[in-house]
C-alpha cells in the first residue's frame, strides 16, 4: 500500500493509475490525512481493518467478507404482546 499527496498524485496521475491497474492500493493524503483510496475495481476496502488481518488480505491468505446488506434479513415482528416488558419489570421491582 502506498501513500501519495494530492499534489504529487495530480502531477503523476498516469503513474499511480498504472500502479493501481497492477493491483497496488494508493492512499491519497491531504495535509497528512488520508482522504481517499485508489484501488482496482471490485477490491474490498480495508479501511478500519485490524492491521494483522489487513496483511493477510493483502497476501491473499484470507478474503474479506462482503459489506453488510440489511435487505438480506427479513424484519421480525414483536416477540411478546405489548406491555410484557413493562409487566416483567414491575414484577422484578416488586420482588426486590
Amino acid at each position: 500500500m502506498k501513500t501519495v499527496g494530492i499534489r504529487e498524485l495530480k502531477n503523476r496521475l498516469s503513474h499511480y493509475v498504472a500502479e493501481v491497474r497492477h493491483g497496488e492500493v494508493v492512499l491519497v493524503t491531504d495535509r497528512s490525512r488520508v482522504v481517499a483510496e485508489l484501488r482496482p475495481p471490485g477490491q474490498a476496502s480495508l479501511a478500519g481493518m485490524d492491521p494483522s488481518l489487513q496483511r493477510m488480505v493483502e497476501r491473499g491468505d484470507v478474503a474479506p467478507g462482503l459489506a453488510h446488506d440489511p435487505s438480506l434479513y427479513r424484519r421480525l415482528g414483536a416477540c411478546a404482546p405489548p406491555g410484557t416488558a413493562a409487566a416483567l419489570l414491575e414484577e422484578e421491582r416488586a420482588g426486590s
